[in-house]
């Protein structure tokens, strides 16, 4: 923008201030933001019991049983049978 800017003749360039104060307001936001996460970790944490915990850390190791029916269908072809 501040190209068009000069290039058009518009008003001077950004002062260095505005924009050093953008970047710090910039990091403020994620610090404030990553602050907030662990805020929120930290309560989860003392809201769970040891074992719901645990329950929530290994969920994606949890066996689950293969959905009903299997893959086959009544319409597919019996590769066993031979029809002739």
């Amino acid at each position: 923008m501040g190209f068009l800017k000069r290039i058009l003749g518009g008003g001077g360039s950004e002062p260095a201030d505005a924009i050093a104060s953008a970047s710090a307001a910039a990091v403020d936001d994620d610090a404030a933001e990553r602050a907030h996460d662990l805020d929120l970790a930290r309560s989860e944490q003392d809201r769970l019991d040891e074992l719901s915990q645990r329950q929530l850390r290994y969920a994606d190791y949890a066996w689950q049983p293969p959905k009903q029916g299997g893959d086959r269908r009544a319409d597919d072809e019996d590769a066993t049978t031979d029809r002739g």
